[in-house]
């Protein structure tokens, strides 16, 4: 019903910048709000780390605020994870999601110290 297909991940030094890409199809996705992104890192639950909305309303994890942004273009059903200043606790398994669906792929974020 819904796809997504995650981009942009790699290996980064600490205080780099990455940028994520989710591009998301399915019948369903006029029918869905939030697209987002969730993280897991080894050993770890997944956890949220930002929201938007279609109007463009944003959430953020405390751990990320003031420097990961999170956008969405939706005439092409996209969200994107602008990331900056990365730490080494950023180092996961970014997921993006649209409502309750996530995504199964994921792309591998690595911060180097």
């Amino acid at each position: 019903q819904v796809q997504l297909v995650e981009s942009g991940g790699g290996l980064v030094q600490a205080g780099g910048s990455l940028r994520l890409s989710c591009a998301a199809s399915g019948s369903i996705l006029p029918l869905i709000n939030a697209m987002g992104w969730y993280r897991q890192a080894p050993g770890k639950q997944r956890e949220f780390v930002a929201s938007i909305t279609r109007i463009g309303s944003t959430n953020y994890a405390d751990s990320v605020k003031g420097r990961f942004t999170i956008s969405r273009d939706n005439a092409k059903n996209t969200v994107y994870l602008q990331m900056n200043s990365l730490k080494s606790e950023d180092t996961a398994v970014y997921y993006c999601n649209v409502g309750t669906i996530i995504s199964h792929q994921g792309t591998q974020v690595t911060v180097s110290s």
